[in-house]
């Protein structure tokens, strides 16, 4: 498909604080100019993990505002709000103060199910599509009618396990995070991120999605969907992609053979290629954003 997005000399980024509702400010990098990308990041890590997609997106003509979550990155050290109704009320504080219309929201791991909330509770009226990376939704707990899930004691073991040595929980992490060949330095830094988040709010958030059930908010999602899932990912198994992709209508699964959990960072090439035609299928006409919505499952 050709360019169509408008081209224009690469811009200064935009930080200026997005002010939440109860007064917490959140750091937003906005830089590019077209149709505008928000990315919203996965637990633990901050706007810095999207640089490989902010790069590729601003080249291909689109706007992209990445901002870190409250307490992460460089936005204010919030004391309370890092359950999900609060997070969604942040997304729309972004959304409202930049006045962003038609805009595309992407999420990667915890990020999804914000965006989940975020739909299901203020609507799509701001949203022409959504795209989501190994979405940590639609539930994860284990209940009777989600035998799968996990017992809440496992994510008590998990919980104490950071609390006694958190790095050296992030340490064993980075193995199956990535892929075998994945550079040290990258996975150093991405360990670095996540070790800049206070342990108080990590528990927090991680609790949140432990204790959440999306699936009833999963018809919320009224816009063209494309979930991207790994299926060697171990944080958030691709059972989870397959399951909030059956949940929403018309939704797209892109299934990454062999693809971990940070598959931002290791597959790169693939995943903003399919962002910017997802991007441009948007943009174009509504006819093509339809089309492009209609269900289909890709195996790859």
């Amino acid at each position: 498909m050709p360019n169509v997005l408008p081209q224009g000399p690469i811009s200064q980024p935009t930080s200026a604080a997005v002010v939440t509702r109860d007064g917490e400010t959140l750091y937003c990098r906005d830089v590019g100019q077209g149709a505008p990308v928000v990315l919203v990041h996965a637990w633990g890590l901050s706007h810095r993990a999207w640089q490989y997609q902010t790069s590729a997106l601003q080249d291909a003509g689109l706007r992209t505002l990445s901002y870190d979550r409250r307490g992460h990155g460089r936005s204010s050290p919030a004391a309370s709000g890092y359950d999900y109704d609060t997070a969604a009320d942040d997304l729309d504080a972004v959304l409202c103060q930049r006045d962003l219309q038609r805009a595309i929201l992407v999420g990667h791991s915890q990020g999804c199910a914000e965006i989940i909330r975020y739909l299901s509770r203020y609507g799509s009226g701001r949203v022409r599509g959504v795209v989501m990376i190994a979405p940590l939704a639609p539930v994860l707990m284990q209940k009777v009618d989600n035998p799968e899930g996990l017992p809440l004691a496992v994510f008590e073991q998990l919980w104490s396990s950071w609390r006694s040595d958190f790095p050296a929980w992030v340490e064993a992490g980075k193995q199956p995070f990535f892929m075998p060949d994945t550079p040290r330095p990258i996975t150093d830094w991405v360990g670095a991120l996540l070790l800049e988040t206070h342990l108080d709010v990590l528990l927090a958030t991680s609790r949140s999605a432990a204790h959440s059930d999306l699936r009833p908010e999963l018809q919320a999602v009224d816009v063209p969907c494309l979930v991207i899932h790994g299926d060697r990912d171990v944080s958030a198994p691709v059972a989870l992609g397959q399951r909030t992709a059956a949940g929403i209508r018309g939704a797209r699964l892109s299934i990454y053979s062999g693809a971990p959990h940070g598959l931002i960072f290791t597959h790169t090439e693939r995943l903003n290629r399919e962002l910017i035609e997802f991007a441009r299928a948007m943009a174009v006409d509504n006819a093509m954003a339809q089309e492009y919505g209609d269900a289909a499952i890709r195996e790859a």
